[in-house]
């Protein structure tokens, strides 16, 4: 039943959109009808288009998010059990952390040059401070009773870190990552308009120029049910790995 009131509400909104158009005149080179929308992304399938960009953004994002997570998820450990390093790096963090990626755009250029290197290094930023930040939060957040449990038990600083700690923080690890993963998405978008030509974003650059309105709704519909597919993706994987923790919950 849920399932069927979302298709209702799009089925809805597309009727609501297409009579819109219709009945008001409205130019499509401002806003085509969806049903333009529609044969202009089965051209957009059929001439191959499409699968290669979304092939091309999609690696870019993978590489960049696993390039951000693989840096933020140790140190967020590190800082999260550890109260020294957090005092040290917790300032530096704190001064880069509100920075939008998209700031650090003519930077990347100029360090990286054009291509997929920028691409890498500003999607990797936006993955890398929601990783980082949930990581912390998750290993400072562990309840006390249960690291004094298993000190008073005899665990090693290991065993305590391992045991304790990391299964603990793992709800908010996991939610780091599944915010991550949708930065990171934003983050190639942007990336693709100004320092690739290829992938989405590019895509949808191009066709602002001949002011193709009916292909840049239909890369953004492209977008959007992509970046649905990988944060449903997300969410099953997290409901899998945290199961032993919601039945922790309800029992």
């Amino acid at each position: 039943m849920r399932a069927l009131r979302s298709i209702a509400v799009i089925a809805v909104s597309l009727a609501v959109w297409e009579g819109v158009c219709r009945l008001a005149h409205v130019s499509p080179a401002i806003l085509p009808p969806p049903s333009q929308v529609a044969r202009r992304w089965w051209d957009y399938l059929a001439s191959g288009e499409l699968p290669q960009d979304a092939m091309a953004t999609l690696l870019r994002v993978f590489v960049g998010f696993a390039i951000g997570a693989g840096l933020a998820l140790p140190l967020g450990l590190w800082m999260g059990a550890r109260n020294g390093v957090y005092e040290v790096f917790n300032p530096l963090v704190q001064l880069l952390r509100p920075i939008p990626p998209i700031a650090f755009i003519p930077l990347a250029i100029l360090w990286f040059g054009l291509g997929n290197p920028p691409a890498f290094f500003l999607i990797s930023l936006g993955a890398f401070f929601p990783v980082l930040m949930n990581t912390i939060a998750g290993v400072r957040s562990v309840d006390a009773i249960y690291v004094r449990a298993a000190e008073n038990l005899g665990a090693s600083s290991g065993t305590l870190f391992w045991r304790v700690l990391f299964p603990g923080a793992m709800p908010s690890i996991l939610s780091g990552l599944r915010v991550g993963v949708g930065v990171a998405f934003i983050v190639v978008i942007v990336a693709e308009m100004i320092a690739v030509n290829s992938g989405l974003g590019y895509r949808i650059l191009e066709a602002r120029e001949y002011f193709w309105s009916d292909k840049i709704l239909a890369g953004m519909i492209s977008i959007g049910v992509i970046g649905l597919a990988i944060d449903t993706a997300m969410a099953r994987l997290n409901g899998r790995l945290l199961s032993w923790h919601r039945g922790l919950e309800h029992g």
